[in-house]
């Protein structure tokens, strides 16, 4: 590689983007360095993906606690602390973010405790703590520094009463009663946690149904579960108004319809989506177009500027996940190595995304809504869980496996999956469509039995009729 420069690839930020970018490029052979102003991780490990997974296994115990009553165990819940809870998030994301430094290490890549600016289309500023601003060369650079939380007007963050969705993983209480703004992925998975652990739980959503990017009977699948759980929601509906008065919260909720809900609760959790940390970094000083804060990319996600790539949430039309950030980083390390992937750019029909609530959501490609418009004919096949002998037996038959498939070649065009083992189950699905198997390769291959991938197998051979548990 150039001795020119000090590095071959400089990485701004640590996530799942950043540090998978930076270990890709030193595996192929790029001094390679990664430049991190905070915990390494970035917001994934330590106040997103990780935590919040910890946190949702505990609530997982604590809520299905009852099973072991009704096997005659007393339980006495009284010395119950959601502290614990708390101290074990932190440990998992303290224990995967020393892991995350530990192959950087072991791959040669260098790791950089600083702020950094673009000052040049090869050069990056670093301010470290306590040291003088330093400059930098790099041949490229991944830009991947992330995002944050999104407020909404009106609905400010406070830290006090209006909280984001890092302030909710920070709590070390839980509130008794709680107003969650936003019920998409972040929002779903909040209810659930704090409902798990015995709080009133408000969910409000503008869009017409929870989960509003998900097929249309998983999102009424999943409305009914919460509803059932005692979860209030409300869809068509916005916080109108708000007040602090005496330690509570009094919110309106209004809905399209011109209803008006008035509640009362000890925190409004604010969880509409996030905004991109591109601000304040030098991409404008040095040409590279953003839209709205998200950089512009072309293939590889190269930049107008040849020599900076941008990844993961700052990269425009890509969805904020973490996968996608690893994926999009894998691809630039490539191209700036010289080993350029065959496929430019991911494909968004093979993103899978999950949602870790109860009952969990798992999908990829179209939905049944998106499918006439977008592919044309097609057949589907939703196999319920209620049918699946292992599900039955473990006493979690909630939720189906539906599939969506080209009637003439078998091509899966998209699958949902609703119900226990949903983020593990969507994989075989989603590599059958890869690799071309379709669902005549899925309804072929001998499952085990009982097991949950049961469900897949027989959604699979619902499509051409041979289904024998339905």
């Amino acid at each position: 590689m150039s001795t020119n420069y000090d590095y071959d690839l400089l990485v701004v930020g640590s996530g799942p983007g950043g540090y998978v970018a930076a270990i890709r490029g030193a595996q192929l052979g790029l001094k390679t360095a990664v430049v991190e102003r905070g915990s390494v991780g970035g917001v994934c490990l330590n106040i997103g993906c990780i935590p919040t997974k910890a946190i949702i296994k505990q609530a997982e115990i604590y809520r299905n606690r009852g099973r072991l009553e009704a096997m005659g165990v007393r339980i006495d819940t009284s010395g119950f602390r959601y502290e614990n809870v708390f101290n074990a998030s932190r440990k998992a994301a303290e224990t995967l973010s020393k892991g995350v430094a530990y192959l950087l290490k072991k791959n040669k890549a260098e790791l950089i405790t600083a702020t950094a600016r673009l000052v040049s289309d090869h050069e990056v500023s670093l301010q470290a703590v306590d040291t003088d601003e330093r400059a930098v060369s790099a041949r490229a650079v991944i830009v991947a520094t992330g995002s944050r939380p999104k407020p909404l007007p009106g609905l400010q963050f406070d830290g006090k009463f209006i909280l984001s969705s890092d302030d909710a993983l920070m709590m070390k209480e839980l509130p008794r009663r709680a107003l969650i703004v936003g019920a998409g992925a972040i929002g779903a998975e909040f209810a659930h946690i704090m409902e798990a652990f015995g709080a009133e739980v408000h969910l409000v959503e503008t869009a017409d149904r929870v989960l509003p990017t998900s097929d249309g009977e998983v999102s009424a699948l999943v409305r009914r579960s919460f509803m059932k759980r005692g979860i209030k929601v409300y869809t068509s509906s916005t916080v109108s108004s708000y007040a602090v008065a005496g330690g509570s919260v009094n919110a309106v909720i209004g809905g399209a319809d011109g209803s008006r809900t008035d509640v009362s609760v000890d925190k409004i959790f604010v969880m509409t989506g996030r905004t991109p940390n591109t601000e304040g970094i030098g991409l404008e000083e040095v040409g590279v177009v953003t839209t709205k804060g998200f950089v512009e990319t072309g293939d590889y996600y190269q930049t107008g500027v040849k020599s900076i790539y941008a990844i993961g949430d700052i990269a425009a039309g890509a969805p904020m996940l973490a996968h996608v950030a690893s994926r999009q980083g894998e691809i630039a390390a490539e191209r700036i190595a010289g080993s350029p992937p065959a496929h430019p750019r991911i494909d968004p029909a093979e993103i899978p995304s999950v949602v870790y609530c109860e009952p969990s959501v798992a999908a990829f490609g179209l939905t049944e809504e998106q499918a006439p418009s977008q592919h044309g004919a097609f057949v589907k096949a939703a196999f319920p869980f209620k049918a699946c002998g292992k599900a039955v037996a473990a006493e979690e038959s909630e939720g189906f496996v539906k599939v969506l498939a080209d009637p003439l070649t078998g091509g899966i065009l998209g699958a949902h999956i609703v119900g226990a083992g949903a983020s593990e189950l969507i994989h075989e699905l989603l590599i059958a469509r890869n690799s071309g198997i379709g669902v005549g390769g899925v309804a072929s291959a001998i499952h085990a039995h009982p097991t949950l991938s049961e469900a897949v197998m027989e959604s699979a051979r619902m499509i051409g009729g041979r289904a024998a548990h339905v």
